[in-house]
């Protein structure tokens, strides 16, 4: 199958999807990384109409060039069987309207809520089927469920330096991060949460706050060295994140601020903590159990193979 994944790649987990589909599955993959696309403001004056263009028709040039650039290398393509798009809500509608020119098929996955990425309502009726990993928007939008996928495999090691850890970006999970130190050093567990710090200036004794963005290999390196892993999930957001799946490919316990985790059939208590934001209360007893194996039928809906499968069926 000749197939095309248009994505925004910032994390290098798309990539992970194309090599699989490439050297495990056979198929001719092209990606099309448009994180990679660098645009600039040619003027002061086009940031002004770049400003009117979101406030009053709600266009963004940014997402119109990334669109251009992606239609540019299309063309030069042979016609696909397949067009996955990635986090098409960064494309501009016009763009999109024109991908299946160039495929048999162009199907969309959406890994983030409309109600923190809006433009997906606006685009996602543009492609043969769309995907999105938030149950709401399947029901409100006419979407078709779909999660995210485990790229990870078990490593099989017992020696680990930490007993829980996690990266984040700087947005309003650092209190929450903040006071799980504090949990955690009464339970006298050790742990390693790493913060990538914004523009604002935030301190804390507890975590580690970084300047430069970690590589998907160092983060996996972290988790690697972890019991535990733990995920928090964004605000307005009940899509299971890949940390999520990272745990369960690692065969790694996990501790999650996600309540609907517990709705999918991979969810058992020995494995997985559901705390609460306000109040993240840990039971140290967690620590002590097992991780109990999930049943290979269960565990392969969620791999890459069990996921390309859902896209393409």
């Amino acid at each position: 199958m000749k197939i095309t994944i248009i994505s925004y790649d910032n994390w290098g987990l798309n990539k992970k999807l194309v090599n699989f589909l490439k050297n495990e599955k056979k198929h001719e993959v092209i990606h099309i990384d448009f994180h990679s696309f660098k645009y600039k403001y040619s003027s002061v004056f086009s940031k002004i109409y770049n400003f009117i263009l979101k406030t009053f028709f709600q266009k963004n040039l940014k997402n119109i060039y990334y669109g251009d650039e992606i239609l540019k290398i299309l063309k030069t393509n042979d016609k696909q069987d397949l067009i996955l798009t990635i986090k098409g809500d960064f494309i501009d509608v016009n763009a999109i309207k024109q991908f299946k020119n160039y495929s048999k098929k162009s199907i969309a996955f959406f890994n983030d809520s409309s109600t923190r990425c809006p433009k997906i309502k606006k685009v996602h009726s543009y492609f043969d089927k769309s995907f999105s990993f938030e149950k709401d928007d399947c029901k409100n939008y006419n979407m078709h469920f779909l999660t995210n996928w485990i790229y990870t495999n078990s490593s099989n090691t017992t020696n680990y330096t930490y007993q829980i850890s996690n990266v984040s970006s700087m947005d309003k999970r650092f209190n929450l991060l903040n006071n799980l130190s504090i949990e955690l050093s009464k339970l006298s567990i050790k742990y390693k949460f790493i913060v990538l710090k914004n523009k604002k200036n935030y301190k804390s004794t507890s975590l580690d706050i970084i300047d430069q963005k970690l590589s998907l290999e160092e983060i996996n390196k972290l988790n690697n060295e972890s019991e535990t892993l733990l995920d928090i999930n964004r605000e307005n957001q009940e899509g299971l994140s890949f940390r999520i799946f990272e745990s369960l490919g690692y065969k790694k316990k996990l501790i999650t601020t996600n309540k609907d985790i517990m709705n999918y059939d991979f969810y058992n208590p020995k494995n997985i903590y559901v705390i609460d934001k306000k109040f993240p209360k840990i039971d140290a007893s967690f620590f002590k159990e097992k991780y109990e194996d999930i049943p290979t039928e269960i565990l392969e809906k969620y791999t890459m193979n069990g996921w390309f499968n859902k896209i393409t069926s």
